[in-house]
């Protein structure tokens, strides 16, 4: 399984406005200069970010996107979440997409198994975490 382009730029904008977490709203065409990112494509990412309440845009002049959470309120899960609606690998996973193969399927409970394990490593890289790596701290995934 790849994660879209958008879940990782979605990521690389959320890295960006925590760096910048208590500071003014960052414009769009500032990430997108920043990051490397097309301004057009970030204008994209952050309606699901926002429908997700991960972040809040301000009006105005010194307006832009800030965080509406705390650094450590924010996971990686929480971003791809947003983008892609969860990270079954499978689509049987899905609550309302289950077959009717399900009960008797030999693969699905490695399939969830592993949507599993995913869901609980990008769940550990909250926000804060992230800042520390980019920071230069050692990975925190050494320590659980």
């Amino acid at each position: 399984m790849k994660l879209s382009t958008k879940s990782r730029y979605a990521a690389r904008l959320m890295v960006r406005l925590a760096m910048n977490h208590g500071g003014d709203p960052l414009q769009l065409n500032e990430i997108s200069r920043q990051e490397g990112i097309s301004e057009k494509y970030l204008s994209q990412i952050v309606i699901p970010l926002r429908r997700k309440g991960l972040i809040d845009s301000v009006r105005g002049a010194r307006g832009g996107y800030k965080l509406k959470k705390s650094l450590h309120e924010i996971s990686l899960f929480d971003v791809v979440d947003a983008m892609e609606g969860g990270i079954e690998i499978v689509h049987c996973l899905k609550g309302d997409m289950k077959c009717e193969r399900t009960a008797t399927c030999t693969t699905y409970k490695v399939w969830d198994d592993v949507s599993r394990a995913m869901e609980k490593t990008l769940a550990r890289y909250t926000l804060n975490v992230l800042i520390d790596l980019a920071n230069g701290q050692n990975d925190p995934m050494n320590s659980f």
